[in-house]
């Protein structure tokens, strides 16, 4: 089911040219033994034409508010997060997004709160270990608890249309999305391998065919069997264009598959430079859930994180999220954190 998304970000959507969707071709997840699911195809115009890419325009914007809690638009490439996803579709299908592109339910995109318009995100759902390339094309998403709203496709892709939601890390490209920026800004695009030449709009929506290379379990290697999803276009392809801005785009979307581990579900209250402020509040929500104080280092400072749960599901995350927003602490937020206390990173 699609999350909820507040009718005030209205004011903040722009017109622009109609968008399509441009990711680069997957990488490999370092260091873990992957399955990857290829979904490719190209886009197609009616009688067999084919369409040119169009990029909507590049935002930042200025720091906004909605519903009391305040959100800063700002570059940052270092960008990594933990936390729970949803996705959004019917009600958004044709409008416009937040850059001026044209939301498709059935392309791969998502909404994100503070990252530039357009960016690229790696989105890994730390439930199944699947991961994908994201461009990031619209604001959003707004209902307390959530850190990133994906189209619909880009939910199914990853295995949580049905769920809902999903714990998921999202981490920028940053190679990728300056390449994305300076397209979206009419400036030369850096330079790219021939791999990211072929950058990629949407999910295709032909006839899918699967293929099982590997019908056994996982051998005594490690690795998994390994499946591919193709999907078939309605005729022979053209060529693609070596220009991200020319030509045909062709479209790709890997999903790489690593293992994952166990993470458990937070609501981390706030963060600290002093550690008495940190005691102070956990004292004051000592009685809402269990609770700690993790130290952590940022660029050479430390911060001490008030942390309650685990938490078994996403909506007990949701009750006592509402439940420490309504002490004060506005920026609360839900975050994933691995079994073994470390912040998840390529499936945990």
């Amino acid at each position: 089911m699609p999350s909820p998304r507040k009718s005030a970000f209205a004011r903040l959507r722009t017109n622009g040219r109609l968008g399509l969707s441009v990711v680069a071709l997957g990488m490999l997840l370092a260091g873990c033994a992957e399955t990857q699911l290829a979904v490719h195809g190209v886009k197609r115009l009616g009688g067999g034409q084919t369409q040119p890419v169009q990029v909507g325009s590049y935002k930042i914007g200025n720091p906004y508010e909605i519903a009391g809690q305040w959100y800063y638009p700002a570059v940052d490439y270092e960008y990594s997060e933990t936390g729970i996803a949803s996705w959004y579709g019917p009600k958004f299908h044709g409008k416009r997004t937040a850059n001026g592109e044209v939301f498709d339910q059935y392309e791969i995109s998502a909404a994100h709160r503070t990252l530039p318009l357009p960016s690229i995100v790696r989105v890994t759902n730390l439930e199944n270990g699947k991961s994908l390339k994201v461009r990031i094309n619209d604001r959003g998403p707004f209902a307390h608890g959530r850190i990133i709203d994906m189209s619909r496709r880009a939910a199914q892709l990853l295995g949580f249309e049905k769920k809902g939601t999903a714990k998921v890390m999202v981490e920028v490209i940053e190679s990728e999305s300056r390449q994305i920026a300076a397209i979206a800004q009419g400036k030369a695009a850096p330079a790219v391998t021939v791999a990211e030449q072929n950058t990629v709009s949407a999910a295709p929506r032909d006839v899918v065919e699967t293929v099982r290379l590997d019908d056994g379990p996982i051998t005594d290697s490690g690795q998994p069997t390994t499946s591919r999803i193709k999907l078939t276009p309605p005729s022979s392809e053209p060529s693609v264009s070596s220009s991200p801005l020319e030509g045909t785009v062709e479209e790709a979307a890997v999903v790489n598959v690593a293992p994952v581990a166990n993470s458990s579900i937070y609501v981390q209250a706030g963060a600290f430079s002093v550690y008495d402020n940190a005691l102070n509040l956990r004292n004051r929500l000592y009685d809402l859930a269990p609770s700690k104080i993790e130290p952590i280092e940022v660029k050479g400072t430390t911060f001490y994180r008030v942390r309650l749960g685990p938490l078994n599901t996403v909506p007990e995350a949701d009750i006592l999220l509402e439940r420490v927003i309504a002490t004060g602490q506005n920026g609360a937020k839900v975050v994933v954190e691995c079994a073994d206390g470390g912040a998840a990173k390529s499936g945990c």
